[in-house]
């Protein structure tokens, strides 16, 4: 049977523990300066950063724990939709902003949040939980499990093959415009909201209003960091809007010859032709010697975009986007199935949330769900689970690690054929 990790025991509040519990206003300034101590910024937190950062956050979705008058640990959750395999969103707790001082680890502070916000989840009705995890071993104990991985290449212009001097032209009518940020914050969030929902982009998340003012620095406080990016706007023949690139450049010169560095921060597109003209654009901007291309889908057509793919050089895969399920029957019946199948799934679930075996009964025009007492046909945990459900994991590993259990001869084999999906899961935001 397979491992499943195991939660801490919540430990009893102690008469001197530290206090749990939702913002006040009062609490907001120590908050946020446990917030930066927690992430390793120094320096002092200023009134215009403390009001920009108040805009974000709902203070009964935000739990900080309190050693008489000094916060130790910051927790916060938001709604947030999560396309799956198909197209469909489901609801989703995110979970963010989780620090413990380093003078109160390992006395569950975390695991007193943890445990709290995924029960109020559920309780509200939230299908899954998602969150970007800083480290890898923190959030499997809690029933999450890596849902999407994400892969960065920094590419070699001058080795790719192309020629800069005569770049790709976009198809006739169809051209790159340099936006502002105003024109940005409404272009790009409608074009945003429609390739969420394109089948292939599972993994994708919502964006709010304010993602976009922060991104395009419509929002911003003295000592940010933020550097002012380019935007460049694909537009079809008919004017519309198709695809957009967000980057900033490094202006790097050596002997008298340009190096800069262009670093991509943002680049969606609703098809192949918008995504493949903005490539093209960004490797042909003067100047420029390499370009990375931030955190992409470990399936991204770039490499093979390139003449010689051996200009793109991986410089980092690791996991990205994390999940856990809430409601299974929920979840399964959210997403699609390529083929005819039904499979009991028997989930153990470390924290109890999802615990129990269920019948899936899925097909090319959609898919059951529901607890059941037949015998299983696969046992696992959340995490594994979790790992399946977007599509980027196969059964057929998970079973050879020894993470997966096969009762019935044929079930892995099914799973992988109801589960795997032809493009890779990928979230390009970090949240």
């Amino acid at each position: 049977m397979p491992a499943v990790p195991a939660v801490p025991a919540v430990p009893a509040a102690a008469a001197n523990a530290p206090d749990i519990r939702a913002l006040t206003e009062d609490d907001y300034p120590a908050w946020v300066r446990a917030l930066g101590t927690g992430f390793l910024r120094s320096g002092e937190v200023g009134e215009e950063e403390l009001a920009i950062r108040r805009g974000g956050i709902e203070p009964d979705r935000t739990l900080g724990a309190f050693d008489g008058d000094r916060c130790v640990a910051t927790f916060r959750t938001f709604a947030q939709k999560l396309t799956v395999p198909g197209g469909a969103a489901v609801d989703s707790l995110a979970v963010t902003n989780v620090t413990v001082a380093a003078t109160h680890r390992r006395r569950g502070l975390l695991t007193r949040m943890m445990t709290r916000e995924l029960a109020a989840a559920k309780e509200r009705g939230d299908v899954c939980s998602t969150l970007d995890a800083a480290e890898y071993p923190i959030y499997g104990r809690y029933g999450y499990g890596p849902a999407a991985w994400a892969t960065e290449w920094e590419v070699d212009v001058h080795r790719t093959g192309l020629d800069r001097h005569r770049p790709v032209p976009p198809p006739p009518g169809a051209r790159i415009d340099l936006a502002g940020a105003a024109e940005v914050c409404a272009e790009g969030a409608a074009l945003h909201e429609r390739v969420r929902v394109l089948p292939g982009r599972h993994g994708t998340v919502d964006r709010s209003g304010r993602w976009w003012r922060l991104a395009t620095g419509e929002l911003d406080w003295p000592g940010s960091g933020w550097t002012r990016p380019f935007h460049a706007l694909y537009r079809d023949a008919a004017g519309r809007v198709r695809g957009l690139a967000t980057y900033t450049v490094e202006n790097r010169w050596e002997a008298d010859l340009p190096q800069s560095v262009l670093t991509v921060r943002d680049l969606l597109a609703d098809g192949p032709e918008a995504e493949r003209a903005l490539w093209h654009h960004l490797l042909s901007v003067d100047w420029v010697a390499t370009v990375r291309t931030g955190r992409r889908a470990p399936d991204d057509l770039l490499p093979l975009l390139l003449p010689d793919v051996r200009a793109a050089r991986t410089v980092h895969h690791a996991d990205f986007l994390w999940l856990r399920p809430l409601d299974v029957p929920a979840l399964l019946t959210s997403r699609t199935y390529p083929v005819e199948g039904a499979l009991v799934l028997e989930l153990r679930d470390p924290m109890g949330l999802a615990e129990g075996r269920f019948l899936l009964a899925a097909g090319t025009e959609g898919a059951d769900c529901a607890p059941t007492g037949r015998a299983a046909d696969l046992v696992l945990g959340v995490g594994e689970l979790s790992a399946l459900y977007l599509g980027d994991e196969s059964a057929s590993r998970l079973r050879a690690l020894g993470r997966i259990d096969e009762e019935r001869p044929g079930a892995v084999e099914l799973a992988d054929a109801l589960l795997r999906t032809g493009r890779r899961p990928w979230c390009p935001d970090m949240f």
